[in-house]
């Protein structure tokens, strides 16, 4: 049992001694602390300068000898699958808006309700375009790798906020029937709040995979569910008032979406493929966004 102790203690001993001596060169001294690897060599035996580390000293003296001393910044670890927790869009919200608005008042979805008021016309949906805002909380992102990390699949799953600020006098109803009218008085806030809970799947190319400050750039597709819409007001006469309802919207949102990142920078962009109206509606109105992500990849 003596003999057992004595032997493994021995190579514990061997052990330590070989993690901090370098192998690659006599007299050298390594020893790692987090993400960094010091290096100490005696001057005599030091060879060119390695362009991945930093020169603290170069006379620094110990005793009668003279050493140098480096930080060496370890690799970073790149795994397979990386996740990207709790990501936050801020951006603009606008709609191209193809709708044929004769054929579309022939229907029953736009409403007359006073002649005074007058018809709903394209200009029924102006919108303050500053203060339409497009907000997007990612629960989750992750990247897989596919190619050498310079191509990625990266997907996710969040909530998608759009907030539509008119400039007029637009109401949507959803009770006893769905219809959109313009309204009889005039209001401080008009804003239409509609809510998708949406997948992500984009494929991803970064040039630069050894950090995290270079170029890279995503394309992908989108699906979203609606999930909230409703109708906000603020006059005078009324006070606040939400109308809640799906106002025939369609229940299901497919956009093309893109990510480009420069350094610390992400921008983010996002085109409707369908119409945020259902057929019945005759309206043919594609929302679009972009704006900046705040994310680590």
């Amino acid at each position: 049992m003596k003999r057992l102790l004595c032997a493994a203690a021995c190579l514990l001993v061997a052990g330590i001694g070989f993690a901090q001596t370098d192998s690659t060169a006599k007299n050298t001294d390594t020893v790692k602390v987090g993400n960094f690897i010091i290096i100490k060599k005696s001057k005599g035996n030091d060879g060119p300068e390695n362009k991945k580390g930093v020169l603290i000293s170069d006379d620094t003296k110990r005793d009668a000898d003279s050493y140098r001393y480096r930080i060496v910044r370890r690799p970073r670890s790149r795994h397979n699958i990386s996740t990207n927790w709790w990501i936050m869009d801020l951006g603009f919200a606008n709609v191209r808006d193809n709708t044929d608005y004769a054929a579309a008042q022939a229907g029953g979805y736009f409403k007359t309700l006073r002649a005074a008021d007058g018809p709903v016309t394209k200009d029924s949906y102006k919108l303050n375009t500053g203060k339409s805002s497009n907000v997007n909380i990612w629960l989750f992102m992750q990247k897989l790798n596919i190619i050498s990390h310079v191509v990625n699949l990266k997907y996710g799953l969040g909530l998608e906020m759009y907030n539509f600020r008119y400039d007029t006098r637009i109401s949507f109803r959803n009770n006893p029937q769905t219809i959109v009218f313009n309204d009889s008085i005039g209001f401080t806030k008009n804003k239409l709040y509609v809510e998708y809970l949406t997948v992500p799947v984009m494929l991803n190319f970064n040039t630069t995979p050894h950090t995290r400050n270079g170029f890279s750039f995503s394309a992908g597709m989108s699906a979203g569910y609606l999930t909230n819409s409703r109708n906000k007001q603020i006059s005078g006469d009324r006070g606040k008032q939400k109308y809640k309802g799906d106002f025939n919207f369609e229940p299901w949102r497919i956009a093309a979406i893109g990510e480009l990142g420069l350094g610390p920078v992400r921008l983010y962009g996002s085109y409707s493929i369908n119409r945020l109206q259902q057929a019945v509606t005759r309206v043919e109105q594609y929302p679009y966004t972009v704006g900046l992500r705040f994310s680590n990849w």
